[in-house]
């Protein structure tokens, strides 16, 4: 008996520090003991509402306690790289904006869900399921899908007409230039510095035939198809407004302004949407080639490596990227990232827009997976904005944007 009970033990230690072999410490403590509390680290609004309203079930089928800690996107990054250095984490579960997932991966900040035992779920729109792989798209899984994003356009039919024709950009322009003409603004661009500016640009990149990268990462958008792209933006913007977000969003709802490009989260609450909603169009004239385009921008939920009670993270993970938790949450505008809801007729009667949502997402694009992505956008944004604002040529724009894109991609 007592030879029985060493091999036990032994071969329990065994199992216990193979499942955790990925990832780094032991756990702290268990479900059962019902004192073991995770924390996570969540964009604040409408998805920090989410987790509160439904994380009672877990705490009570886990014995456990959740403390949600409402934060900005920019205060989420901060305050997780912070924490990474500490030997046991503060945050047991952070959200991701997934254009981070690589900077994430490079200051090992998460957990291999795959070492842990997780296996992919089929039932998540392939897109938003692949932002959470490293390497990226056919790695092991690190993070899950919460909720989904994808850019669109929107639109005021008061000024464009109940069925406008948006099928290419360059009907695009002539909508906007007829609302001008009317004394409204045209097309509504957020063009601050940064991540406004380069979120609002890259569709337009991408329809023109340019890019940021090649696919072996070489810079190259010092291009005609650029300057050609960067051109049109600038009259796009002649026949409206450059707003901040809120404004943006009130222009075209009020009816002060025809169409923006935007993502749904802006626009859609509770209670509906505010504005129209169409593709995003990958071509420049009606004779152009289509081209995927339109950012994807997914939050997505990852176990940090440095947890003290990652598998029990991980089971909060996938319960709150549940269809449970997803079909509970478009009360509260949440967007899916389930196939089985976009395709549930009674949930697109009840949300008739998830249906340009979802298109929208298998037509997308994601953002440059480098981890040095929030630099370029800082070094891009910067020399898009002077060219907006007259300050310097579509051209000069262009070329300084390939030197400072250069010298980050090779430091």
């Amino acid at each position: 008996m007592k030879w029985t009970k060493i091999i036990a033990s032994t071969l329990l230690a065994a199992m216990l520090a193979s499942s955790l072999s990925g990832c780094g410490a032991e756990q702290k403590n268990t479900a059962s003991t019902g004192d073991t509390s995770l924390t996570i680290a969540a964009r604040d609004g409408s998805f920090t509402d989410v987790i509160n309203s439904v994380k009672g079930k877990f705490e009570s089928e886990h014995g456990c306690t959740i403390k949600v800690v409402s934060m900005s996107a920019n205060d989420i990054r901060s305050q997780v790289l912070t924490d990474a250095s500490n030997n046991v984490a503060t945050y047991d579960i952070v959200m991701i904006d997934d254009p981070l997932m690589p900077e994430y991966i490079e200051q090992n900040i998460l957990c291999n869900l795959t070492s842990l035992g997780y296996s992919d779920d089929e039932d998540f729109v392939e897109k938003s399921r692949l932002l959470g792989k490293d390497p990226y798209p056919l790695g092991a899984t690190y993070a899950l899908p919460f909720s989904g994003n994808v850019q669109l356009l929107f639109y005021n039919k008061n000024l464009t007409g109940s069925n406008p024709d948006m099928s290419d950009w360059e009907s695009i322009l002539n909508i906007c230039q007829e609302a001008k003409d009317s004394g409204k603004n045209g097309y509504v661009i957020r063009g601050q510095s940064g991540n406004p500016i380069v979120s609002d640009f890259l569709p337009i990149l991408w329809a023109f035939g340019g890019d940021i990268f090649d696919s072996n990462n070489n810079v190259i958008i010092d291009s005609q198809e650029s300057r050609d792209a960067l051109e049109f933006y600038c009259k796009l913007l002649a026949t409206g407004a450059n707003l901040e977000k809120d404004d943006l969003i009130s222009n075209i709802n009020s009816g002060e302004g025809a169409i923006a490009l935007g993502w749904p989260s802006w626009f859609i609450s509770g209670s509906g949407q505010t504005a129209e909603i169409a593709q995003i169009p990958g071509k420049k004239t009606a004779s152009s080639a289509a081209l995927p385009t339109g950012e994807i921008g997914n939050w997505l939920l990852g176990v940090t490596k440095n947890s003290a009670n990652k598998e029990l993270a991980l089971e909060l993970a996938i319960y709150l990227t549940s269809e449970e938790v997803q079909r509970e949450s478009l009360k509260d505008g949440g967007i899916p990232t389930r196939k089985s809801i976009f395709r549930d007729e009674a949930i697109i009667q009840q949300y008739p827009y998830f249906e340009a949502i979802y298109k929208g997402t298998n037509n997308s694009r994601v953002r440059p997976r480098t981890t040095k992505w929030s630099r370029i956008e800082e070094v891009f944004g910067k020399e898009l904005v002077s060219c907006i604002n007259g300050e310097q040529s579509v051209s000069e724009t262009i070329m300084k944007s390939q030197t400072e894109i250069n010298k980050l991609a090779n430091e």
